[in-house]
């Protein structure tokens, strides 16, 4: 399976479905481990009901899958507006097609569309969208995609009457048997929960840096009181001030610049350009640039120009790169050339969407509307150079009069774009501090601390305060998007990191490590979450993650993962010290248990989301073929019994560690090498 999604990656995914996973050799390779399962078992002579039910339940998800294989019928449906369709057994014409947007901005919401379905001269409107399908005579109706005119809709068919029901029958009884394995009083996890260990630990700190210097902008004051104006910034309505922050960040890599805030900065480029030009804003990481170029780790924008003929000297390294020259130096070139032509856009005005009108929110810059008043247009394109005219001219109640004017007018024409008093508010809190960058930091100084310096009460009520500041910093998240955040790679890492010190927090008790492990397991997610693939920008999700599904399917999955994280730690450790070998190996079964109820549950779960949205349960997405693979890692050590090398302690936590590598793949390894429908994940 996994050589399959390498193949799939370089072959894509039609071969790989018909010469691996549809293949005859392929399936019969599932059909012969279950019956070499189901032979063991009854050679064995296993009568726990809750071993009996899970083993079951796989040969039930097999038969599922089997039956789904020889009897399914899958198809597309593309319909023409008011063009009948006859390609089914009935008819069916579409009347309506809609992209419904988020308020005031083009960040598509949900695609819908409305049909009648004619049958023996009856009638029946029906009405599909993203994760709502539409049922009739076995047959499913899914949105699939829609037409550029907008006057078309392409719809995903399926009929499966005969593998869905099986294969949901399994999951059933998968879920009963996960949860009775883990509450059975006779079962080896309630054993372990009978045991006591004690500890070790590992890595790391870091800290932040801000050069300075000076130049004309707003001062702090109308800096708060722009930072409280509105715009539309990745089709998403939210306060300056957060555009503002990640401009900063972007061209900067900090916060702010010089002593000045990150609303000054961007007031700085949109008001008074010229002088912000010259100013040592971008930062170059790239010493090799840095060199060729004969400029300093922070470069004004001007430096990229030559002074004599105003030439771009990034030019030719950029063309490179876009020619396919990936190597470090020119990938550094387009790294500095995106942050240019950031600031050439907010220095031109381009992205300064601040003007609201009937639904469309408009720069300066954009060609408006000729429905608008001409009066209207003028207080939109001499809104911001007037307001740049009284900050030079230093008439700060004037400017204040200016900035509030232009949140009336927001609020005048904007209407129910502009988010809720208290969304806006805890966003306003949201930008306010660095969180995870403060929690990753107290993270790994007191997990590291805890190695040294016993203070058992000390590090339990610290780990209980980072919890509750973590959770408090998901909550405002969650308000703030206005829904579960786990849709993406930085909000799945902060999920991990909190659910590792719920866990520590939990077993402190019986086991002293485990608020050591839980304490640096946190700080090395919060830490992976600063990296450059992680975006922390909050966005409107894709139409398809808009489902209840998600906080259950990605909840479960990273519990699973921060639990198989911990056993990876006791692995080290054991590793390291074999007189805390049978402890760590305590604590790793005692976190194994869980994980797999928790994965397999997650699994399950995200398969009835996939035959919801997409209309299949198990399409071997590469995402979906890792978790399994993980799952079928990872379900071996639960069989030492069957299998006596993993009882030496040695083996067993050489090999969680080695399994550990399955679960970076499924989640790293995916997202950013092998793609497929989990890929924005």
């Amino acid at each position: 399976m996994a050589t399959a999604t390498i193949i799939e990656k370089c072959e894509g995914t039609e071969y790989a479905a018909s010469a691996i996973y549809g293949s005859w050799w392929f399936t019969a390779l599932w059909a012969l481990l279950a019956a070499a399962g189901f032979l063991y078992i009854i050679r064995c002579r296993v009568r726990r009901p809750a071993i009996l039910t899970l083993h079951a339940s796989f040969g039930v998800i097999l038969a599922g899958a089997l039956l789904t294989h020889l009897t399914a019928w899958q198809g597309t449906l593309h319909l023409r507006m008011n063009r009948p369709d006859t390609s089914l057994p009935f008819t069916v014409t579409l009347k309506a097609f809609e992209v419904r947007c988020h308020e005031g901005t083009n960040a598509p919401y949900d695609y819908m569309s409305r049909f009648i379905i004619t049958d023996d001269g009856e009638s029946t409107e029906g009405m599909v969208s993203m994760n709502n399908i539409f049922s009739y005579r076995g047959y499913r109706l899914y949105q699939s995609s829609y037409d550029d005119d907008m006057m078309g809709s392409t719809l995903s068919v399926n009929s499966d009457p005969w593998g869905i029901p099986v294969t949901y029958l399994g999951y059933a009884m998968l879920f009963v048997a996960l949860v009775w394995m883990l509450i059975e009083p006779r079962g080896r996890f309630r054993k372990v929960l009978d045991v006591t260990a004690k500890a070790m630990a590992l890595p790391l700190a870091m800290a932040v840096v801000t050069p300075a210097l000076a130049a004309n902008t707003v001062s702090k004051e109308d800096a708060a009181r722009l930072a409280r104006l509105n715009i539309n910034y990745n089709d998403r309505i939210c306060p300056l001030e957060t555009f503002a922050l990640d401009f900063t960040k972007s061209i900067a890599g900090a916060r702010g610049y010089g002593g000045y805030n990150a609303v000054q900065v961007l007031a700085g480029f949109a008001l008074f350009s010229d002088e912000w030009m010259e100013e040592p804003v971008i930062r170059v990481k790239s010493a090799e640039l840095r060199e060729r170029l004969g400029i300093g780790e922070h470069a004004s924008a001007a430096s990229f120009f030559n002074a004599a003929n105003g030439k771009y000297r990034l030019g030719p390294y950029v063309q490179e790169y876009y020619k396919g020259s990936n190597d470090a130096f020119h990938k550094a070139a387009a790294e500095v050339d995106e942050k240019l032509m950031l600031i050439m856009q907010v220095r031109g005005q381009v992205l300064m969407k601040m003007f609201p009108y009937r639904g469309v929110w408009y720069s300066p810059a954009d060609k408006l509307p000729a429905t608008m008043v001409e009066e209207q247009q003028g207080y939109v394109r001499s809104a911001l150079p007037v307001l740049a005219m009284l900050v030079h001219g230093d008439i700060t109640a004037q400017s204040e009069e200016m900035i509030g004017k232009m949140l009336k007018y927001q609020y005048r024409y904007g209407g129910n774009a502009i988010p809720s008093p208290l969304r806006l508010e805890a966003e306003r809190i949201y930008n306010a501090l660095p969180y995870t960058t403060m929690l990753f930091i107290a993270c790994l100084t007191l997990g590291l601390a805890s190695v040294a310096w016993r203070r058992k009460r000390l590090y339990a009520w610290g780990t209980a305060l980072l919890l509750l500041f973590l959770t408090l910093f998901l909550a405002l998240r969650w308000l703030v998007s206005g829904r579960v955040p786990m849709a993406n790679g930085y909000e799945t890492m902060l999920t991990m990191a909190w659910a590792v010190l719920a866990v520590a927090l939990l077993l402190r008790r019986r086991f002293q490590i485990i608020i050591t492990f839980g304490l640096l397991l946190a700080g090395f997610f919060l830490l992976v979450s600063h990296l450059s693939q992680m975006n922390p920008q909050i966005n409107h999700v894709m139409p398809v993650l808009q489902s209840p599904l998600l906080a259950v399917h990605v909840s479960v999955i990273m519990a699973a993962y921060a639990l198989l994280s911990i056993t990876a730690a006791c692995a080290v450790v054991a590793l390291a010290s074999r007189k805390r070998a049978e402890a760590m190996t305590q604590l790793s079964v005692l976190m194994l248990y869980p994980a797999m109820a928790c994965l397999g549950m997650g699994i399950f779960v995200g398969a009835i989301w996939a035959n919801v949205s997409w209309g299949t349960y198990w399409s071997w997405d590469p995402k979906e073929t890792w978790a399994l693979i993980t799952f079928m890692l990872y379900a071996v050590p639960l069989h030492r019994v069957s299998l006596p090398q993993l009882g030496n302690h040695r083996a067993y936590h050489i090999y969680t560690l080695c399994s550990f590598a399955s679960v970076v793949v499924t989640y790293f390894g995916v997202n950013y090498l092998l793609g497929g429908m989990h890929s924005y994940a």
